[in-house]
Formats: structure tokens, sequence, C-alpha cells
């Protein structure tokens, strides 16, 4: 005979059908050697392709924001979907379509790296008002400094050491 729990489990087990995952992911990724292209005239037509490019592909992109020489994304992983492969799709889409519509003067590319952390439910709209507020951030201080914070933050190294 099966436990009150059991039913409970089972009934919800049946209820939903499928698996279900809400895996939030901050993102923050540089232009190659942080080059400071992502220049006010084009930044938030790069930030809108992100988004759509990405929704196109199933990758649902809730906020993307920068400043000159890098990018924010807050991303909610599907099932199936790593970072990784995330990331290779928004950051080589992202730099062909910039070259492509020649929107800086010189061949834009992203730096190989980026910073990926996870995020509860409950704190996705603190990192989403913090992505939208980037220009807002860095009047007064680096991406240098607000990478490095992060990492601190998160127990890891800095930035600027390999």
């Amino acid at each position: 005979m099966k436990t009150a729990r059991g039913l409970l489990l089972d009934a919800f087990k049946s209820s939903i059908g499928m698996s279900w995952s809400r895996i939030w992911i901050h993102v923050v990724f540089s232009t190659k050697y942080r080059a400071p292209v992502l220049r006010d005239e084009i930044r938030m037509k790069v930030f809108m392709h992100i988004k759509e490019y990405a929704i196109s592909k199933g990758i649902e992109v809730d906020v993307v924001n920068g400043y000159l020489d890098h990018t924010h994304c807050l991303i909610c992983l599907a099932r199936g979907q790593t970072l990784s492969d995330v990331m290779k799709i928004i950051k080589g889409e992202s730099a062909y379509w910039i070259n492509k519509n020649k929107l800086t003067t010189t061949k834009f590319v992203w730096q190989d790296d980026y910073w990926g952390v996870s995020v509860s439910e409950r704190h996705v709209p603190l990192v989403r008002r913090y992505i939208l507020k980037q220009e807002e951030h860095h009047k007064g201080k680096t991406f240098e400094t607000e990478i490095n914070r992060f990492m601190q933050k998160y127990g890891w190294t800095n930035a600027n050491k390999n």
C-alpha cells in the first residue's frame, strides 16, 4: 500500500506528463581584447539581434544589455541545451551578423571566453534589473572591476589572473 506521500508524488508526475526545468544563467562575454567597439549607435541593434536570433533558435534570452566592451545575457536553458552550445550560437552568429552589416570599422570578434553563473528563480528580477542598468553601472567602474567583483563574490580568482 502506498503512503500519502507516494500517492501525491504519483499524482504530480501524471499531472505534468513531461520533464520540466528552469535553469537561469547570467552570462557575460566581452569583445576581443575588450575593445570598446559597441558604440551607442550600434549597441541596441546588436543586443536586439542577439535576442531575436536566439529566440528563433529556441534559446530563451530574457534580457540582453551591456556596454562598450561587453555584453550581459540572462538566459533560461531549455531541456537538452548546454551553456557551451548556446554561447557558440549566440557569439558566433552575432559576430557574423555585425561583420555582414558592417557595424564596426574593423572586423568584429568576441573574446573566446565567457563568464556564467546560475541564478535562483527568486533572484531573476534582481539580475534582470542589474543587466538593464549597465550604462549606469559603468559610469563609475570598468568592466574589469565589474567582473573581478563577480569573481570575488562567487569565490573565483580574479579575471586578470590566468
